[in-house]
């Protein structure tokens, strides 16, 4: 290339090169975060023949961020073994740059500046999208320190002490000055003096966090900060003229002219498009389970964490899951990155995220509504790393809130918290939910080891990944069913929901009014709300067509267009949620279910099988992830029919779900065919169990295997059908009339009910 020797920005000075020959480099990078300064010193330094080090202040305290008397040590010890050293710093006014320029190591150094002045648009850009940055300066976050940063940019000059300066503005100035440095060899020498300055006088932009306004998600695993290009790379340029051994040759001019800086306005307009802000994004962050403590292999478990990702990610909608890890050298976090992209999972969805997991927010940008713990069997604080860590970011109200879902864990399974709003994890970094998730124990020092049994140990491991995104998947549906007014509110900053009166979990709807519950005292009001003839509104077995409002004292419930709960239509969601505060009502307490009588049965034996789910309220809410779930619930009302029958080998039984119920939270009903019980009175009571409106566990597993989702017919049809006796389907004109004839009725069942299991019975002696 040319040389301009009257080009005003030059000042050459190639005297006595023959006795610089072999000084080291120090070159300090100049530029805001996100420019690309990491990425210029891994490229030059993974092909360059000259030994180099990179000084980085957010690694230099063994991988952690230091402090720059660390840096200008560590700078000083490197060039006097004669090494050259990349300033990996933003290095943005003269007082950064003057301590290590000033740096006396015992030899001779030039003093390089590479000035990667890029379009303040592109290092926000980068920044926002990046992962894993190692000084954890990314997403939202980031926008509001290149803004700052920028606007305090004071450039290099030479009389600082500066032999050499390259300005870059551009890809190409970039790239350019990348191979000049990769080329430059144990003995080489630059040319000194200043290249490719434009006005120096030129305005910092302003107005830069308008560009902030709505960003897209991380648009690669694991992306470096230059992921995002202004234009292609050029052609590579001979290495002769850029470098050269000991000889005179004319000075480079490196770096093109780039565009001239925009104003505000059209920077805002070159905002990154996205349908969702990056903080009304609801995600997922999540620790690689087992690995740590439990000593599970990295390799397999990676494998796992990929499978289930790849399942569950398309069921995430606008949502995103985020594997978190404290470490920098993170082998499970380049294991799951790398197989992740030959699986091409959507990496909007799901990235690796390098950061403490109690402080994604407040100090690596990157909002997570929930996250997931490795608990210990006890779900207490205590141990080590990410349980000790999250009990001890959340406060006692994490410990509080998780002994009334649950007191243990088995491995494999996982318990949904919601957190207290006066949870500092709430108030200062936004998490609403803890998912306690335990994994499998390879480790022989800890108790309950797998003895290396990894055919197990995968097994759980599988079910503990399928538990924890099938609970983040019933926060997305709970989420889902709140009215506008209250879900807008999830996207409010921590700082924001300082004010309990602002949680959106401490409001309900009930025909646009709020309705405080109180935990501990809805399933006693349900049973003392008495309706006409003595029966209670809250009928736990009465079905309603609609998902609406409870109305005067004739129980009807009327149809507003958004699925809402009167107070006693949540006794059974409270009983799942808090077992132990109705201890006296169950019958049997397990880690997914529970089991209680139907507190107004419709026959002689009527019992109710509860999920222990949040967001499960009824056979609408169920999909192809919750199978298992529903598998488990009927293999325990199987039991407990099985065990009743024991008792009276003369009841048949019949196990199944209402299209639509009235009492929020999925219950399988386990009920004898006598239908002898003074509680059934009415039509509806008759036709929710004797027509299509009742649907057969059995025929609803099969559903679910096929399609993922269970078909919810025109319930109303169904149960203002006439009245027909279950087993001889004759007609009757009303409940009493009914209630004689299927008293003394001996007609064997439909043939369809005596197939596949619809009917349970004692087995023929």
């Amino acid at each position: 290339m040319a040389v301009d020797h009257n080009k005003k920005d030059m000042d050459i000075d190639n005297k006595g090169e023959e006795e610089q020959k072999g000084k080291p480099v120090m070159v300090i990078l100049v530029g805001a975060p996100g420019s690309g300064k990491s990425t210029f010193c891994e490229r030059v330094m993974g092909s360059s023949l000259r030994p180099w080090t990179r000084i980085c202040q957010d690694t230099i305290n063994n991988g952690k961020a230091g402090t720059k008397p660390q840096c200008l040590k560590r700078a000083a010890a490197a060039l006097k073994e004669g090494k050259s050293v990349f300033i990996d710093r933003c290095n943005l006014d003269k007082e950064q740059r003057s301590d290590f320029i000033k740096l006396d190591c015992g030899a001779q150094v030039d003093a390089h500046a590479v000035v990667l002045d890029l379009p303040a648009k592109l290092c926000i850009s980068r920044s926002i999208k990046r992962t894993g940055h190692e000084g954890n300066l990314q997403g939202g976050k980031a926008a509001a320190v290149v803004n700052r940063m920028l606007q305090k940019k004071e450039l290099p000059k030479l009389n600082e002490g500066f032999t050499r300066i390259v300005f870059c503005h551009n890809e190409n100035d970039v790239e350019a000055t990348i191979k000049a440095y990769t080329a430059l060899g144990p003995l080489d020498t630059l040319s000194n003096g200043c290249f490719g300055q434009k006005n120096p006088d030129a305005k910092i932009q302003l107005g830069i966090m308008k560009f902030l306004k709505k960003v897209e998600a991380p648009s690669s695993v694991g992306s470096s900060s230059d992921s995002v290009q202004d234009s292609a790379y050029p052609q590579a340029s001979d290495a002769n003229n850029i470098c050269f051994k000991g000889t005179t040759k004319d000075s480079l001019l490196l770096g093109v002219a780039s565009k001239e800086v925009k104003e505000s306005e059209n920077l805002a307009k070159g905002s990154v498009d996205a349908d969702v802000s990056v903080d009304e994004i609801t995600t997922l962050a999540f620790p690689s389970i087992s690995t740590a403590d439990f000593q599970f292999n990295n390799e397999t478990a990676s494998d796992i964490i990929v499978e289930k990702v790849e399942e569950f990610v398309n069921k995430l909608e606008n949502a995103r899951l985020v594997l978190v890890d404290l470490s920098h050298g993170s082998k499970i976090l380049s294991l799951v990155r790398t197989k992740a992209e030959k699986r091409n999972i959507d990496s909007k969805k799901f990235f690796t995220f390098v950061g403490n997991i109690t402080q994604l927010y407040s100090q690596g940008g990157l909002r997570c509504n929930v996250i997931a713990n490795a608990a210990n069997w006890r779900l207490k604080p205590g141990g080590g790393g990410v349980n000790a860590a999250i009990f001890t970011a959340a406060g006692l109200a994490l410990e509080t809130a998780t002994k009334e879902r649950a007191n243990s864990l088995l491995p494999g399974h996982a318990v949904v918290v919601p957190l207290p709003s006066d949870s500092p994890l709430y108030t200062r970094e936004g998490v609403s939910h803890v998912i306690h998730v335990l994994g499998p124990n390879m480790n022989p020092q800890r108790p309950n080891s797998l003895n290396n049994d990894y055919n197990k140990g995968c097994s759980i491991l599988r079910e503990a990944y399928t538990s924890l995104f099938t609970g983040f998947l019933s926060i997305l549906r709970s989420r889902s069913k709140l009215p506008r007014r209250i879900s807008e509110k999830l996207a409010l900053t921590p700082l924001d929901l300082k004010d309990p009166s602002l949680d959106p979990r401490n409001h309900l709807t009930n025909s646009d009014q709020k309705i405080k519950r109180d935990d501990g005292c809805v399933y006693e009001r349900s049973k003392k709300c008495k309706g006409p003839n003595d029966e209670t509104v809250a009928d736990i077995s009465a079905p309603s067509s609609t998902y609406g409002k409870v109305t005067g004292d004739k129980s009807k419930l009327e149809g507003p267009t958004s699925k809402t709960w009167g107070s006693w239509a949540q006794a059974l969601y409270h009983i799942a949620m808090h077992p132990e505060k109705h201890k006296d009502e169950l019958l049997e307490v397990l880690d997914d279910v529970l089991v209680l009588n139907d507190l107004y049965p419709k026959a002689c034996k009527h019992l109710l099988v509860l999920a222990r789910h949040e967001g499960l309220d009824g056979l609408a809410d169920v999909h192809q992830e919750h199978l298992q779930w529903l598998m488990t619930m009927h293999a325990v009302g199987l039991k407990w029919a099985e065990k009743l029958l024991h008792e009276d080998s003369s009841l048949v039984f019949r196990l199944g779900y209402h299209l639509v119920p009235s009492m929020r939270q999925l219950h399988l009903h386990v009920i004898s065919q006598d239908f002898n019980s003074n509680h059934l009175k009415n039509k509806k009571h008759w036709n929710s169990f004797n027509t299509a409106f009742f649907r057969d566990s059995v025929d609803v597993i099969e559903e679910i295997k096929n399609h993922g989702k269970a078909t919810i017919k025109d319930e109303d049809s169904q149960l203002s059908m006439e009245l027909r006796c279950h087993r001889c389907r004759s007609a009757h004109p009303n409940i009493p009339r009914l209630k004689s004839h299927i008293s003394i009725c001996q007609a064997p069942f439909p043939h369809a009910l005596l197939e596949n299991g619809h009917l349970v019975l004692a087995p023929k002696t």
